[in-house]
């Protein structure tokens, strides 16, 4: 998966096409970078439905797949949907649906922390990706 690294903080816009992970550097800590993300989805009025510890899974299970290869130090995605939003681009059309819930990952790795989440198809979804990128924006001031 390639990256796109966006300086949201400079007000720098780049087009991103879909699957791609858009994210923006850190400066702080992991535990910050999270409890930054997770204040910046609540503070729109959102629901975190689940927390996904990826970082720990891919720790857990690297012998059992039989590597030795550390790809984060830590890694969680924060789950949710927005009500408003998901019914806008689900009434466009319903098989939006394959896309809920959204998802903002914070992850550590040898470069750093990082804040980010995946690209959405033009059109209707670009409505999730401009929530995505705000709640990103206002996590990343923190």
């Amino acid at each position: 998966m390639r990256h796109l690294i966006i300086a949201a903080s400079l007000g720098v816009a780049a087009a991103a096409s879909a699957n791609e992970a858009i994210t923006v550097p850190f400066d702080g800590s992991f535990e910050d970078a999270a409890f930054a993300v997770e204040s910046a989805i609540v503070g729109q009025g959102l629901v975190i439905d689940y927390v996904s510890h990826t970082g720990e899974m891919l720790s857990r299970t690297a012998g059992d797949v039989g590597s030795e290869v550390e790809l984060f130090k830590e890694a969680d995605i924060f789950l949710f949907c927005s009500a408003i939003v998901s019914r806008e681009v689900m009434e466009a059309d319903p098989m939006n649906i394959a896309h809920c819930p959204y998802g903002v990952f914070v992850a550590e790795d040898a470069d750093g922390v990082m804040i980010g989440y995946r690209s959405y198809p033009e059109g209707e979804m670009q409505k999730v990706q401009a929530l995505l990128a705000e709640i990103v924006a206002e996590a990343a001031e923190n």
